[in-house]
């Protein structure tokens, strides 16, 4: 017997029809020889910070660097019913060898060898490595499998990855907020030089001074030609009336045919971008429709960082193409020839190929689809053909003419194949918000040097220089992308390149959304004062991703088997003691930093953090520190509400302060009475807190009815 665990229920139901172990257990399946179970993503992440230590539940610049020394593991609440699921079947007798079906690459193998390790499994495993949900590639993978022990630097670099980023999490988030001594300063390797992107760019913005200049237009025998651009209003009308009825003389003449070749593929980014630039979606809602895309055998595996597909594909992409095809309307009366060379690359495939439909999409009702899903499928579906299809050619005419003492210049278009650009238009004719298209350039008539025309007419154009654009998710997720450029362009062998991975840079944009440094503003994503503040404050070696750059290239040589774990992380630990040093005896001051900008309400009971008003609940400020703190009195608790009393600011700022309020005119469900009585709060460090009564035996609990 053997024992397959993957990330996903889904995706281990997919696995289970394919072996055919169709009898349910309790968190697992079971047929055919096999037993198919899940991890629900990360079932053990490592300890927080008082797992080593209680003092670490208080936040204390003089305990910093927290440097764990063995390194702790736990297994999470809300999946310890798996685990320990997983658990069991991992040391059933029956079972000889595991199978490791987690997503393919670092985090994936993370998933398994963390669970693994942590149930105490020896038994040999199996790497199951497949970029489709389909049940031809699931089969394939089976028929395939690599011995685990092929993935040993790969689990081993993922494992470093994940206790720098924990280390840099804690450490710094820990550093700054003491130093302020108030608000919660989230400090991540990712996060961080994503902030100083956007402060930066907000800074260049605030900072731009406009310019206004001015042209000249002729008006010509079916064309119009500008003038260069002039600093004075009054020179640019001296240069409009001396050319008004004027000969221009054509000067030179020159026209070049021009080639557009087709799209890459896809990769998670570019999706991503594309997404939000047509349809408004965040990184993370992309996300999430090609997740359950994937899932639903639609599309193949989302978080991949490639643009191109494997020789052994080439065969296979004709009847692909031809079946997606079929099944989008707008490509129903379109030539569509396949060119499979221009998307087949080995050498720029890593972990997984681009992302592609699959061909259970001509077998699927996709009106049935959401319509979120329906849109990332058919934009997946458009650039593949457009990807496979013939280059966009045209003619493009460049001519410079003289008037008045000026040089003055036009360009004209002429299109002599549309190409794959025929495919794209008939799609984004299709949606509902037109992309926004450049001013096409129409062609110009047949011009001869030496050529006389009259200027009929000539205008002064007012223009003036526009600052940098805010970043919206399409033109950040370009910049974390290529964040750094110079830094990466030096190493060798870099499994990703830029801030963050395809699979965490949504993830990061939403984390600093949601912990007060970033606010979206329609499409814009804008830094707070907050989050303006702290990047202010912040040394180079955090906010620069120089940093995210050397750790690559260090991961890079752990992952071949050139660098140890170990001596990788020395270095992290050496970094994180310099900086700590750095700001010993060192006192700041930030309004932005240090004020709540809420009302405080009293301490937290587990982390000594401000507990501050929301809509909602009265809740710890630490709720997004990493570990985040969960403490929380919520303002619709049934504890309250059955009894008709609401938990107001005094109530909630007694129970911090003593732990209990005495309550008049309690309302009993049972008995429809009303009485008096002490509510207690008992904070046992769980989701919720729990609160009981305590009587006065001196008092009649009973008031009447």
């Amino acid at each position: 017997m053997q024992l397959v665990i993957a990330e996903k229920p889904s995706v281990a139901m997919a696995l289970s029809k394919v072996l055919d172990a169709k009898s349910r257990g309790d968190g697992y399946m079971e047929g055919g020889g096999w037993l198919v179970s899940w991890c629900i993503g990360h079932l053990v992440e490592l300890a927080p910070a008082d797992a080593y230590d209680p003092r670490y539940s208080k936040w204390n610049y003089a305990d910093l660097p927290i440097l764990p020394e063995p390194w702790q593991y736990q297994v999470l609440p809300d999946t310890k019913k798996q685990f320990e699921t997983l658990k069991s079947l991992m040391h059933r007798a029956d079972v000889t060898a595991l199978i490791c079906a987690t997503d393919a690459g670092r985090e994936g193998e993370l998933i398994f060898r963390l669970t693994y390790h942590l149930c105490g499994c020896t038994k040999p495993v199996k790497r199951l490595w497949i970029s489709s949900m389909e049940e031809t590639a699931i089969q394939k993978g089976f028929d395939r499998l690599l011995d685990g022990k092929n993935y040993d630097n790969l689990y081993a670099a993922a494992l470093c990855r994940a206790k720098a980023d924990w280390l840099i999490g804690i450490n710094g988030t820990r550093l700054f907020t003491t130093l302020y001594q108030g608000k919660t300063l989230n400090v991540g390797r990712v996060q961080t030089p994503t902030l100083a992107l956007l402060a930066e760019r907000e800074a260049a913005i605030s900072g731009f001074r406009k310019k206004k200049f001015y042209t000249v237009e002729l008006e010509l025998d079916g064309f119009h030609a500008a003038s260069e651009r002039f600093a004075s209003k009054t020179d640019a009308g001296r240069l409009r009336t001396g050319c008004v009825g004027k000969p221009a003389t054509v000067q030179t003449v020159s026209q070049k045919e021009k080639t557009e070749r087709p799209p890459r593929l896809y990769d998670l980014t570019t999706l991503q971008r594309e997404a939000n630039r047509l349809f408004d979606y965040t990184a993370q809602q992309t996300l999430d429709y090609l997740q359950a895309l994937y899932e639903k055998r639609l599309a193949t595996y989302p978080r991949t960082d490639s643009r191109y597909l494997t020789e052994d594909m080439a065969s296979g992409l004709p009847s692909l193409c031809q079946s997606i095809a079929a099944s989008l309307p707008f490509a129903a009366d379109l030539s569509l020839p396949v060119n499979a060379a221009q998307v087949i690359d080995n050498s720029k495939v890593t972990d997984h190929h681009a992302i592609l439909p699959t061909a259970e999409t001509a077998k699927t009702d996709l009106s049935a689809l959401p319509s979120g899903e329906k849109n990332i499928l058919f934009l997946a579906a458009a650039r593949l053909l457009c990807a496979v299809g013939e280059p966009h050619t045209y003619a493009e005419t460049a001519v410079t003419l003289e008037c008045g003492g000026a040089v003055f210049s036009a360009k004209g278009k002429t299109e002599i194949a549309a190409g794959w650009t025929a495919l794209e238009q008939a799609f984004h004719a299709t949606l509902k918000q037109k992309p926004k298209q450049a001013e096409p350039s129409p062609p110009l008539p047949a011009l001869t040097e030496g050529q006389k025309l009259t200027a009929e007419g000539a205008s002064v154009k007012e223009g003036a220089t526009s600052p940098p654009a805010h970043f919206t998710e399409d033109t950040l997720l370009s910049a974390m992308e290529h964040a750094s450029a110079e830094d990466f362009a030096k190493l060798e062998d870099v499994e990703r390149k830029g801030l963050g991975t395809p699979a965490t840079r949504a993830g990061v944009i939403e984390k600093l959304v949601r912990s007060g440094f970033v606010e979206r503003k329609k499409k814009q994503l804008l830094p707070t004062e907050k989050g303006t503040e702290l990047i202010k404050v912040m040394p180079d070696a955090l906010k620069s991703a120089r940093l995210t750059a050397e750790w690559e290239e260090r991961l890079g040589a752990v992952e071949r088997g050139e660098l140890s774990p170990e001596d990788f992380m020395a270095g992290i630990s050496a970094m994180l003691t310099e900086l700590i040093k750095g700001y010993q005896g060192v006192t700041v001051a930030s309004a932005a930093l240090s004020a709540s900008g809420r009302t405080v309400i009293g301490i937290c009971p587990r982390c000594g953090k401000n507990v501050v008003e929301g809509k909602k609940s009265f809740f710890c400020e630490g709720w997004n520190a990493t570990p985040p703190c969960g403490f929380a009195l919520w303002k619709n608790d049934r504890f309250f509400t059955g009894k008709r009393k609401e938990l107001t600011r005094k109530v909630a700022a007694a129970l911090l302060k003593n732990g209990r309020v005495a309550m008049t005119g309690l309302f009993s469900e049972k008995k429809g009475v009303l009485y008096d009585a002490t509510v207690v709060m008992e904070d046992t460090g769980e989701k919720f807190v729990r609160f009981k009564l305590e009587f006065d035996p001196k008092t009649p609990k009973k008031k009447g009815n």
